[in-house]
Order: C-alpha cells, then structure tokens, then sequence
C-alpha cells in the first residue's frame, strides 16, 4: 500500500510539473497563495454548497481562518495585493492542495484533500477572446495528460440574469431568483411561491405575524417581531439577527402587495431552464422562447454567439459541448459564462475541469473597482484517475 501510494504521489507530482510548464508556455505566471485564508472571504462569496464543506477554525488570536476549498479567491487576493488600481492584465497558474470536507467520508473521487492546477486571466478588455483562450489552454492540457473521449457541459449566467432583468417584475424578485438558480429546488419553490403571493407557503403562526407587518414602516416591524419573539419565548439560532428576521418577513408582506407573478412568465422560465443541446441550437431555443415573449436580450444573444465562433476559431469543436440553461457550477461567485469537462458515464469521478468567468469577485476582495476575470481549475487526482483508466 505504501509503495503505490509513493507512486501515485510520483505520477501526481509528474502531472503538475507538465501542467505548469504548459501553463507557463501560455503566458501564464506561477503563483502559490496562502494555505490558511480569512473564512469571511470565501463563506460569503463561496455559495452554499461549498460554504458547508469548508474547514474553518478560530485561531487563538480570534480570527476565523479557513483551509482554501478552492484556489481562485487566493490567486485573486494576489492580483489586489500587486495591483491595487485593479489596471493591470494579468495571467496567473498554479499547482496545489484545496481542502473540503466530504458528507460520508473521503473517497478517491471526493478526497477532503485534494489537488487543483488551474489558470486565471485576470483584467482582460476582449472577453469572449479571453474565454477562448481559457478554455482551449485547459482542453490542450488534459489532452497533453492523455484524456481523451471528455464532453463539455456550457452554461451561461449572463443569459440568465438577462432574462430576469428583462421581466417586469420588482427588482427584489430579480435578486432572489438570481440568488436561488444554484439550488433548482429552492428556486421552483420560489416560482411557486411569487405565482401566489406566499399563498400555502407561511405557517399560519407566521402568516399572520406577516400579516402584521407594515411594510411602509420597517422600524415598527422591527418592534413588532422583537415583541413577538419575546412573548413566544422564542430564541434567535443561527446567524441570523432581528433585523434579517424581521427582512425576510418584510419580503414576505412586500410579496403579498404584489401581483402575483403569471403563469405565462412562470412557463416561460422553466422553459428557459429546460433548454439544453448542441450550443447553437439552444440560443436559437432560447431566441425563440424570448422572442415570442416578446422580451429583448439580444445583446446576452449576441455575446453568446460570438462566444461560440471564437471556440470555432480557436479550433475547439463545438461538437463536443452541450450547453444547458441551468447549468451554473456549485460556485456562486460565476457571472456570466461557466463550462465543465467532463469523462461521460463517469460520475463525480468524471467532473475533470471547470471554470468560468467571475467579474465581480475581486472587487470584494478589495479591488476598487469591478475586474472583469476567467479562469479554470483541473482537479489532477481525478485527471490522472480517468487517464489510468479509473474513472467510475
């Protein structure tokens, strides 16, 4: 056991070298951040999903610190150190362990440690040249590693958030339907719940503290909810303050005002989720739903397609690549374009690289501006597993 554990660690230690000298041919300048990162950093801009798989610990100065569960956020933290004006191009590549705790024990497809070699062009003017150039460096470097028979699974949160932006609907729902694409069950409950005011969604202890509310007079709500909890005995658990609270029953007296959202504008988004299929035949999927809605996002369209001709021209094949409408990665920091490569049939085990681009990360990581960004990350264990044949 010890001796081809010594050897997979050689194979794994061969793989990042050659990584890192593709990625430094490119352009790219190796960066090796911190371990150890400020949790605020990522539990806030991570998303759920990895917020409740990250290592986090309090030092015995006080601070709350967290092993990386991902390498981006730190090679961000980098560019704002070297470039505190946020001006400068940069590209960016790295090597290195992350860590995430896994629900039912680590296993080879999902070990708490593990390995990413990835790249980040970072304040690049051309953004569908820069996600072109992105994406062919990560396919030529799996490629150089052996893998062979992958797939591409595309998504893009730019058509998504154009989409919602072109509805008619109060800007606070445009924001909550924003914050809940990356959980579909979560989102379909909110559907249902903008289609009917709250309707069936509230207990009737909580209805009718809702009912309550003035949502013209957020300082007697918060009265309101403090008298509420205090008669009711009832403590405050979690992270969650009195004010948020009293926010999120605010939302809930704000909804029933308004009208319901429509059966048509419901369909017509869990028809936009639904779309998926070769690339091109999905915008014009998606042109069609938008046009017959009589909604424009033809500029999103357009950044699409031009997308898609610039992979054409880069010479990657497009006939490799799925795109899906509700594809977003478990990622929440993603604006606009996100892809995965993937060993089809594989499982997790399969989930080779993915990436996308960020535009608004670095500006809360201390950028005084935002930066546009793109970047991708390898996971090597699973790279050199699907080379050896052990993707399953």
């Amino acid at each position: 056991m010890a001796a081809e554990s010594a050897l997979r660690f050689e194979a794994l230690e061969a793989q990042a070298s050659a990584l890192t000298e593709l990625f430094k041919e490119a352009g790219y300048e190796p960066v090796a951040p911190s371990i150890l990162q400020p949790a605020s950093l990522f539990l806030d801009r991570m998303g759920e999903a990895i917020r409740a798989r990250t290592y986090v610990f309090t030092d015995n100065d006080g601070e709350e610190l967290c092993l990386r569960p991902d390498l981006t956020l730190p090679v961000g933290r980098i560019y704002v150190a070297r470039n505190p004006e946020a001006q400068q191009e940069a590209r960016y590549c790295y090597n290195g362990p992350a860590f995430r705790y896994q629900p039912g024990g680590a296993k080879v497809a999902g070990p708490r440690e593990f390995r990413q070699a990835g790249i980040e062009y970072i304040g690049g003017g051309d953004h569908v040249r820069a996600e072109a150039e992105v994406l062919t460096l990560v396919i030529s470097a799996v490629r150089a590693a052996g893998l062979t028979g992958y797939r591409i699974s595309l998504g893009d949160l730019g058509l998504f958030s154009a989409l919602i932006e072109a509805l008619d609907v109060p800007e606070r729902w445009r924001l909550r339907l924003r914050h809940f694409f990356w959980r579909p069950p979560s989102f379909h409950d909110l559907l249902k719940q903008l289609s009917s005011n709250g309707k069936g969604m509230l207990g009737k202890t909580e209805a009718r503290l809702v009912g309550r509310l003035d949502p013209d007079d957020p300082k007697a709500a918060l009265d309101v909810v403090s008298k509420y909890l205090k008669r009711t005995k009832t403590p405050l658990t979690g992270t969650r303050t009195l004010e948020e609270i009293t926010g999120r029953l605010l939302d809930h007296a704000r909804d029933a005002r308004e009208a319901p959202l429509s059966t048509k504008t419901v369909k017509l988004i869990e028809d936009y989720l639904a779309v998926s299929g070769p690339p091109r035949a999905a915008l014009a999927r998606i042109d069609d739903l938008v046009s017959a809605a009589k909604l424009d996002i033809s500029s999103a369209l357009e950044t699409a397609r031009d997308r898609l001709d610039n992979f054409a021209a880069s010479g990657i094949e497009l006939g490799d690549m799925e795109f899906r409408a509700e594809f977003g990665r478990d990622l929440e920091y993603y604006t606009g374009f996100v892809f995965q490569l993937e060993v089809p049939d594989a499982g997790r085990a399969g989930h080779i690289a993915g990436g996308g681009r960020y535009d608004t990360l670095l500006e809360g990581l201390g950028a005084p501006h935002a930066v546009p960004a793109v970047g991708s990350a390898i996971h090597t264990e699973r790279l050199l597993a699907a080379v050896e044949g052990g993707a399953s």
